[in-house]
């Protein structure tokens, strides 16, 4: 199925205030762990995941209904009963649907930009959402953000670095210099093909790093100069 989608949807619009989806449902027998990617649009980095992976129920949140039955439609075509994309404000609706679940990763991959300093109150990673994501987060779970954009990565790790529950791997204020996982977004295909540069982050919750070593991520060293971010 092709779909024509806006890039940008602006997640202040007052319709979008209501969606309201209601507590999330896995079939019976569906897979756990759970890994969800929050703004997932064409959803191709869970797809990757999906089709390495039977063994974990893949979700993913996305404001742009359109999209959403997209890559339901595509997701059962291609035989992956295990993956699923969710309507669903994430700002909004996050603790209601997840109730009475533990994550194991959240993935947020090239979120909007909204760069005029008007618009950076749209934006995904706010202190409210990042203590969210932490409270759902299972002991051992993680947390992977990545953009092209500089200001937006530094703005994001701010909010995430005073997060208390969350834990830096890389080590405080520090990068990781590549993507951990087999999978890449659309997104990250088309600015790595263009040799520009992603800025990634992984934390971990507090709780769960006590009990055991902390995953092995290099850390990126001195902080890189800010990039261009290639157009969508």
């Amino acid at each position: 199925m092709s779909v024509r989608i806006r890039h940008h949807v602006n997640p202040l619009r007052a319709k979008l205030q209501r969606i309201a989806p209601g507590p999330l449902q896995l079939p019976p027998g569906a897979p756990l762990p759970l890994d969800i990617e929050l703004g997932c649009a064409d959803a191709l980095f869970l797809f990757e995941l999906a089709r390495r992976d039977p063994d974990t129920s893949y979700i993913g949140l996305e404001i742009r209904q359109a999209l959403v039955a997209d890559v339901n439609e595509r997701a059962a075509a291609a035989g992956l009963p295990h993956l699923r994309a969710v309507f669903a404000h994430i700002n909004i609706d996050l603790a209601a649907l997840l109730a009475g679940h533990k994550v194991r990763r959240f993935f947020i991959n090239f979120p909007d930009p909204w760069f005029k300093r008007a618009q950076k109150k749209r934006r995904l990673v706010t202190p409210e959402l990042a203590a969210q994501l932490a409270s759902l987060l299972a002991p051992e779970g993680e947390l992977f953000f990545q953009s092209d954009v500089w200001g937006l990565a530094l703005d994001a790790m701010a909010v995430l670095e005073q997060t208390p529950g969350l834990r830096n791997v890389a080590g405080e204020w520090s990068f990781v210099r590549q993507n951990p996982y087999p999978a890449r977004s659309l997104r990250e295909v088309r600015v790595l093909e263009r040799g520009l540069p992603v800025w990634r982050m992984l934390y971990k919750p507090t709780h769960g790093l006590a009990a055991t070593a902390p995953r092995t991520a290099e850390p990126a060293g001195p902080s890189p100069q800010p990039g261009t971010a290639a157009p969508f």
